[in-house]
């Protein structure tokens, strides 16, 4: 009894102080009577246990009015996001059941030290990106950026982003990208290629991030990762990032400490309600985990205030319950906070390795049973069925490899097709466009990224001196710039021969970060149009000298590029026939020279690859009409997007947990601008070809047997006694019926029309929602039926009350037509 005391007056200084009361030394000694006399009577008839529960209950509550009153944003910050526990183990799925079983049998020849070695990343000289070492039956696994190429590797392919063939809504091309990706991860020694992207989405236009998903719609995005994923696995392992709500790369990371000037600033969290996790962020997730996605990487920031590697509702809750989700979680690179907190949240890999355990620790944990050893065992057993399933290398597998060169002899035709059809040609008045070579004597090229080679191939990785020109500026007036940033982690003009180097003008191959890629060679739109020029015998004058171009790092400064934009006002003030090209990694603001009459054609050219100036050239030639389409709404203003512009900032009110509520909810780009009657500058869907299209005969159909009950058939997504199979109910992707439309290319030149479905879902308070698309070349004169099949879930909403999916009954509005600006046909969907 003698810490009893102690205990009491620590339980009665905790109840003293609340949100509307201050300490006060008189009030705690009252308050510290009034207990002890409440135990007075009863402690000689209770458990020494009993009395300390109490105290215990007491201190607790105390502890909370403590936080509320002194730290109210901590008490705010953290917690919010529902715990689920425990974690749902793998192995349910028929599609798994044989990987799942090599995967167990070897397990139970391991001690809890290796399994545990399974789980954390390790040092690795072979150049992966994180890697986990052998054990026996084991040869370790090799996990390797990015979806765009094998980053840092020489004799390897730039491939076009994904924002690019995001731009194409050609489903077969996605795939057969995918198809040679893997191939040439495989072929380099990687076990897993991290990607792809299937967040952000898009949600705030200066996204940094943006140019690395396939969209700002759920549907497109959803349609284009699940072929993607498909072709990445017919080699090796894909890891669908980053689950979930990373929409920002300011305050990813609480990196900045101390800047601000508190004692440090944590990561900003992403608050999402129910409804807009399911219809927006999670929806292209579930398509990837449909197409039988091994691994899902966790996102850097929290998410409703809990980081997202160790959040169990996002990976414990909707991941591997709700999706029943087979294969391994594994965070992105530093983004774990924790240590077992993380294990129990449902997190099965730590990159690149773990400051809080080792395998020693994490066995030592199973063994007192602070981690329980089905925990453990589930963690390894999914990132061994996953590398059964999926990944297994031939000879020399994980060993150093002799100098090899992994392009596939055909890949070239691939990376070429995904470049020109990642281009959108968004203006062309007069007939600026195809050039005619027999009346067109000479070309002047002007800017910074016309040109390729000699200063863009930097050894390593490329740090880019504009990226250091980035600034954000905080509530307070402070500015913290990129330089800020390197600063933190080490000299900002470090030794040439020490660490990265700096790349200046040339053609933008890809993004930064993570998303970086070298290639083994490229062609510019100088090279290409210098090769067209000497076909023709045209003349081909050339200025390349650049300033700042725009870049996204860590989010973009902008949307517009001020030295950009009067390169084309003083060259359109000079030459009539003015053809702007530009390499955007997103949204890019044309207002201000876009009505300019000199201005006649301007192609939204994203972020095409190593075929960028090949794609050119065959378009401005008119080798290939033009047939990319806007994957993402542009506006006339900045302030159109409103509070989707910009990132979030930690606030007076938020100095060190800052906070991005996601208000608008559902309404997102185009949806946003249909709410607010905003007129953009170019709808999502637009994009502009060489001849004309007509639409007609619209034809809607059930599906034969089809069930349209409110709730799916087969399993409900809230049924937690019968494991689901992964991609979560089968039914939501039930066919459920078909729209069609007869279009004929009236027009004089063969081209691709993409046909794209917009629907008014009955019940649903959204204006309208991509629900399909399809891609046909027509010859002039040429009429084909093009048909969007819908799903179940296409036509659902999710209800919030009944955690479930449901059918939306009564008339849904059928819309057809060339983008969402442009309905060219028109009628109703009864369900009943």
């Amino acid at each position: 009894m003698k810490h009893l005391p102690l205990s009491l007056a620590a339980a009665a200084l905790l109840r003293t102080t609340t949100a509307q009361q201050p300490l006060n030394e008189s009030d705690i000694l009252g308050t510290l009577d009034d207990l002890i006399s409440s135990l007075d009577g009863s402690v000689g008839n209770s458990t020494i246990d009993d009395v300390y529960s109490y105290v215990s209950d007491q201190a607790q509550a105390g502890l909370q009015a403590i936080l509320k009153y002194i730290f109210p944003e901590q008490y705010w910050s953290y917690g919010r996001s529902p715990p689920v526990y425990p974690t749902p183990v793998g192995g349910n799925d028929p599609a798994w059941q044989e990987a799942y079983a090599q995967a167990s049998a070897l397990v139970a020849e391991l001690d809890n030290t290796q399994l545990a070695s399974l789980t954390l990343g390790s040092s690795d000289t072979r150049g992966c990106s994180g890697f986990i070492d052998p054990v026996a039956g084991f040869p370790g696994m090799c996990l390797q950026d990015n979806e765009k190429g094998v980053r840092g590797t020489d004799q390897s392919s730039g491939f076009p982003s994904q924002l690019s063939i995001g731009a194409s809504w050609n489903r077969s091309l996605a795939l057969e990208r995918a198809q040679f990706l893997g191939r040439e991860f495989k072929a380099l020694g990687a076990n897993v290629l991290l990607g792809p992207v299937g967040g952000p989405i898009g949600r705030i236009a200066r996204g940094g991030r943006n140019w690395e998903g396939f969209s700002n719609d759920p549907y497109l995005s959803g349609q284009l990762i699940a072929p993607t994923v498909t072709g990445i696995q017919e080699s090796v392992i894909a890891c669908v990032k980053h689950w979930l709500f990373n929409e920002q790369e300011t305050n990813r990371n609480p990196f900045a400490f101390g800047f601000l000037g508190y004692f440090g600033n944590q990561a900003v969290s992403s608050n999402v309600d129910d409804r807009t996790t399911h219809e927006l962020y999670m929806w292209p997730f579930q398509d990837a985990l449909a197409a039988g996605a091994g691994s899902v990487m966790c996102s850097y920031q929290r998410a409703n205030n809990s980081y997202g590697c160790q959040n169990s509702k996002l990976m414990n809750g909707l991941l591997k319950g709700e999706l029943g989700f087979q294969g391994f979680v594994v965070s992105d690179w530093y983004a774990v906070h924790t240590g077992i907190a993380a294990n129990e949240a449902g997190l099965d890999m730590v990159m690149p390795s773990s400051s809080f355990l080792t395998p020693e620790s994490l066995a030592e944990a199973v063994n007192n049973g602070s981690v329980s050893a089905e925990r453990l065992t589930d963690q390894a057993t999914r990132i061994l069925a996953a590398w059964y399933r999926f990944a297994e290398l031939e000879e020399p597998g994980l060993n150093q490899h002799e100098d090899t060169n992994a392009q596939a002899e055909d890949v070239e035709s691939t990376l070429l097709q995904g470049a020109i059809e990642g281009h959108v040609l968004v203006k062309n008045t007069e007939g600026a466009l195809p050039l005619d070579p027999s009346s067109t004597d000479t070309l002047n090229l002007f800017g910074y990224d016309a040109i390729g080679g000699l200063n863009t191939s930097a050894e390593g990785f490329l740090l880019y001196d504009m990226g250091l020109a980035n600034t954000q500026k905080y509530e307070d007036g402070r500015i913290f710039t990129f330089i800020d940033y390197y600063l933190q982690a080490g000299d900002i003009l470090p030794d040439p021969h020490a660490g990265p180097q700096i790349a200046l003008d040339g053609t933008i191959l890809s993004g930064g970060g993570s998303g970086a890629v070298k290639v083994a060679w490229s062609i510019s739109a100088h090279d290409a149009l210098a090769s067209r020029a000497r076909t023709w015998n045209q003349t081909l004058h050339t200025q390349f000298v650049g300033q700042k171009p725009t870049v996204k790092a860590p989010d973009a400064p902008g949307i517009r590029d001020e030295y950009s934009d009067t390169l084309v006002q003083n060259v359109a003030s000079q030459c009539k026939n003015t053809i702007v090209v530009i390499h955007n990694a997103g949204v890019r603001l044309v207002d201000t020279w876009i009505e300019n009459p000199n201005v006649t054609a301007v192609i939204f050219a994203h972020v095409p690859g190593q075929m960028n100036g090949e794609a050119l050239a065959t378009i401005l030639y008119g080798e290939q009409s033009p047939s990319g389409r806007l994957p993402y709404t542009v506006a006339k203003t900045e302030a159109d997007y409103g509070d989707l512009l910009s990132p979030s900032l930690p606030s007076a009110e938020t100095p060190l947990y800052p906070q991005s509520t996601f208000d608008e909810g559902l309404f997102i780009d185009y949806k946003h601008f249909i709410q607010q009657d905003i007129v953009p500058r170019y709808p999502f869907g637009y994009g502009l070809t060489y001849t004309n299209f007509t639409y007609s005969n619209l034809s809607m159909r059930l599906a034969e047997g089809a069930t349209t009950s409110a709730l799916p058939p087969a399993f409900q997504s809230s049924n937690t006694t019968t494991a689901l199979p992964q991609g979560g109910n089968p039914a939501l992707f039930d066919h459920l019926a078909t729209i069609s439309v007869q279009i004929t290319n009236s027009g004089l030149v063969a081209a691709a029309e993409v046909a794209q479905l917009y629907i008014e879902v009955a019940s649903s308070d959204l204006p309208l929602a991509l629900r399909g698309f399809e891609k046909k070349l027509l010859i002039p004169g040429e009429t084909e039926t093009f048909s969007f099949p819908l799903r179940r879930k296409d036509l659902s909403v999710w209800d919030v009350g009944q955690q479930e999916w449901v059918l939306s009954k009564g008339p849904h509005g059928v819309k057809v037509g060339k983008s969402v600006g442009e309905i060219l046909v028109q009628g109703t969907l009864e369900l009943e």
